[in-house]
Order: structure tokens, then C-alpha cells, then sequence
């Protein structure tokens, strides 16, 4: 294992120290509970939003904490779920008295202790309302769900719901948008290698070199397939066409787009992969209103890509035109 670290033990916490010194100007981090938060946190009035799960899928979700985004971020271990502690603490350091709305990715881990830490959270007075985001088409339950994965369009949904809350939308009307948000998003993505979890110190699985895996999970679990390595061209079929039709999406409909590279994937190769998605979009008739190509969800160091499209309309253009402040999005403002 070859990583720029100390001791596996911790990574997490060493690079939260990283983290506060890099953008000691938007973010502040509460040590003892590894919980990101926005540096003006609590905002008066402010509908709070509250997201997290493993470490190690950076920059989601501490790189989402800002202005027009994430109000806090609670980081578990490596590819581990954050405890309801964390959670709770997260809550009650964004109540600005507008109530607080937790972004969950259907995980088994997260879910349950996101709904404990809601619960603990309204035993204080607190209003809490939660949406899980479950957009992956590949498989409908794998090793750490019920239910379809939650991914790619965790990170839109956070950009999109942020600037509600920024403009001051309330509880309701916030959650009933992160509803609407995951109804019509679907991602799908594809490994070319495997990744090493610091404390596991090798592969969490192997690939032949002339191997990918298909539908992958961004903790490394199976996807639909192990397939021959394919050409871009190929490879951008086989993700797109699944999530197309599952919506589906059709002939005259708008989208946001995202190719999000797994965190070993050059950027040539990610945009090279846009150009080849954005032809099969095209030719189906798809409009792309706005896009994201980079490294926002990634699974450490694992060489793949994938796909997530957001159904679009001229209120979720708005939203993500909208002014963002964090290390890992920042446009407009």
C-alpha cells in the first residue's frame, strides 16, 4: 500500500486538520465530533442542511459546506457510516430555529443512524425532516442496502436544495424539493480498478487488466456485471442507456449532467467521456442545460467513472445558476 498518510488510524482526523487550515475562511471544524461546519453556522431563520457518511468520497460531503450548499458534513471512517452522536451534533449546530433537513444516502448504516439522531433531535425541540437520496440504477439492493445505492446525485441535489434554503425557502417546501430532485435522478457508474481502504492495507477487490466492472458501488461493492474493458465510446453505452431508460427520459427533456470520476481517472479521460455521453444525449433528443465534469464522488483512489442525470426545468436551472461558496463547488459568488 502506497499512501500519503501517518497512521491509518488517522486519516480522517488528520486531514479534517487539512481541511481547516486550507479553508479556515468558509469552514470550521468541531474535532471532537469530526462534523464540517459552515463558519457562520447557525444562520437565524435559515433552513439548516445536514449530510455526511464515510470519509474517503471527497470532496462529498465536507467539500460541499459553504454558502449556497451544505450547512454541516459529519464524517464517518473510511467508507464507515458517521454515529447518531455526530449526527446530533451536526443538527443542533445548524438549528437557526427554521428546522434542519438531513440529505441521506440509502445506506443501511446511514439511514438507521441519520433516523436515530433526527429522533434525538426533536426529543429536543428540534423540527428535523429527512429525504434518502437512492438514484443508482445498477442494482436494487447490494452489501449495504435495501434498495437502490445512493450516488452522483446526492452531490446535485445538495447544490440544488442549498440554494433553496439560502433563499429562504422553508422546511417544508425544501424537503418537498429534495423529494422531487431524487425522482428524477438517476446515475450509474463503472470501475476500472479497485481501491485500497488505508485500514484494510490492499485492494478490496481484484480486476484483470482486461476487466471492468460494471455498476459498481462507490465503496467498491459488485455491480450488475464483470465485463471486457471497452472503449469510451462503449463504455459511455453501457452507462448511459440504463439510465436513460429507467426514468426514462425521453426526446425534448432538459438535464443536468454529471460525469464524476471515481478519484483515479484524469481529467483527459473525463472529458473525453463527456464528449462521448453528451453525443448519445444528443442523439436521443436530450438537452444538457448545464454540466459537472470532475471528481465529485469518488471511492479514494479508484480508477472509473459515472453518469448522473437530474430531469430539469427552468426552477432546478435557476437553483443550480445560483451563487455557491465551498471548496468544492464556487461559482457566482
Amino acid at each position: 500500500m502506497k499512501k500519503l498518510i501517518n497512521d491509518p488510524a488517522d486519516v480522517v482526523s488528520q486531514a479534517l486538520l487539512g481541511m481547516e487550515a486550507a479553508h479556515g475562511d468558509r469552514l470550521r471544524v468541531d474535532h471532537e465530533h469530526k462534523v464540517i461546519f459552515r463558519k457562520d453556522a447557525p444562520r437565524s431563520g435559515k433552513v439548516g442542511l445536514v449530510s455526511g457518511g464515510g470519509s474517503g468520497h471527497e470532496p462529498m460531503h465536507g467539500g460541499y459546506v459553504g454558502v449556497g450548499m451544505l450547512d454541516a458534513a459529519c464524517c464517518g471512517e473510511v467508507f464507515t457510516s458517521p454515529v447518531p452522536d455526530q449526527m446530533l451534533a451536526a443538527t443542533t449546530g445548524v438549528d437557526g430555529g427554521a428546522g434542519v433537513l438531513h440529505i441521506v444516502k440509502n445506506y443501511t448504516g446511514d439511514v438507521m443512524n441519520f433516523e436515530m439522531a433526527a429522533e434525538l433531535a426533536a426529543d429536543s425541540g428540534a423540527q428535523v425532516r429527512s429525504v434518502v437520496v437512492d438514484d443508482d440504477v445498477a442494482v436494487q439492493d447490494s452489501l449495504y442496502t435495501a434498495g437502490r445505492r445512493g450516488v452522483g446525485t446526492t452531490v446535485l441535489l445538495e447544490k440544488l436544495v442549498g440554494a433553496a434554503a439560502e433563499s429562504g425557502r422553508s422546511l417544508d417546501e425544501v424537503a418537498e424539493l429534495a423529494t422531487r430532485i431524487n425522482s428524477v435522478g438517476r446515475s450509474m457508474g463503472l470501475a476500472l480498478t479497485s481501491c485500497t481502504v488505508p485500514s484494510a492495507g490492499k485492494p478490496t477487490f481484484e480486476l484483470g487488466d482486461d476487466e471492468m466492472e460494471l455498476g459498481i458501488g462507490i465503496h467498491g461493492e459488485p455491480g450488475r456485471k464483470r465485463v471486457p474493458l471497452a472503449s469510451a465510446a462503449e463504455a459511455a453505452q453501457q452507462l448511459v442507456d440504463p439510465i436513460v431508460s429507467d426514468l426514462p427520459y425521453g426526446a425534448g427533456d432538459s438535464v443536468l449532467a454529471m460525469v464524476n470520476g471515481m478519484g483515479g481517472t484524469p481529467l483527459i479521460e473525463l472529458y473525453l467521456m463527456y464528449g462521448e455521453v453528451h453525443r448519445l444525449l444528443e442523439k436521443a433528443g436530450i438537452t444538457v442545460a448545464r454540466c459537472l465534469v470532475g471528481n465529485y464522488i469518488t471511492s479514494l483512489e479508484m480508477a472509473g467513472c459515472s453518469v448522473t442525470l437530474v430531469k430539469a426545468d427552468d426552477e432546478l436551472v435557476g437553483l443550480w445558476d445560483a451563487p455557491v461558496n465551498t471548496p468544492g463547488l464556487r461559482w457566482g459568488a
